[in-house]
Parts: structure tokens; C-alpha cells; sequence
């Protein structure tokens, strides 16, 4: 079973829960989104992976999205357009196994997947 996980090493609640599926004995195969951004078919396909809305993935706290984005309307495609060019804005942790996905918050989301 190969779970895909979209990790940003820098912060702590993706490298909690990156823990967690360890403690599980799950190894999952690392994504550094941040150093190499999904393209917009990944992007799209990890959206529909998760059941929701670009705009639901978006981190509405980031700087760029306060400064650039917030109380704009944009289509679904332009969100995911916005977070390919701004991986930064995409939520972590993202957890991928097989046609299913979870954001990592809480940690325990990822039972979800097990």
C-alpha cells in the first residue's frame, strides 16, 4: 500500500504527522511540494482526491495570500493555477493513498486512510 505525502519539513504539524503514520508503521513516500510545486494536473487530481474545493486547500494565513488573493473570485482552475505558482499557499500536510486523500490536521485525519 503506497501512501504519497506532501510534506514541508519546516513545519511542525506536517512533521507531526508524518510521526504519526510512522508510530503506524506506515512509511510514506516524501513530496517536497515546496522545492518541486505538483503540476496542475497533480493539483487538480489531488483536489478531487480529497473531496473539496481548491479554494478549501489554500492556507488563507500566508502573507501572499493576505496580500494578493484574499476577497478575490477565482475559478476553480485559476486556485489551482494560484497554488502551483505559489506552493506555499497549499495546505499541508496532504496524505495520498491510492484514489483517496486527507490534509494531515489533525494528525489524526490520516486514520481516515488506514
Amino acid at each position: 500500500m503506497r501512501f504519497l505525502y506532501y510534506h514541508n519539513p519546516r513545519c511542525r504539524k506536517s512533521r507531526e504527522t508524518l510521526e504519526f503514520l510512522k508510530e503506524k508503521g506506515i512509511e510514506p513516500e516524501l513530496f517536497f511540494y515546496l522545492k518541486t510545486p505538483p503540476t496542475f494536473e497533480e493539483l487538480k487530481e489531488v483536489v478531487r482526491k480529497l473531496g473539496i474545493k481548491p479554494y478549501d486547500l489554500i492556507r488563507k494565513n500566508e502573507k501572499i495570500f493576505k496580500e494578493n488573493f484574499k476577497g478575490k473570485e477565482f475559478s476553480d482552475d485559476e486556485w489551482i493555477k494560484i497554488m502551483t505558482e505559489n506552493p506555499k499557499l497549499i495546505e499541508r500536510p496532504v496524505i495520498i493513498k491510492e484514489d483517496k486523500a486527507v490534509i494531515g490536521r489533525p494528525k489524526e485525519k490520516v486514520l481516515e486512510l488506514l
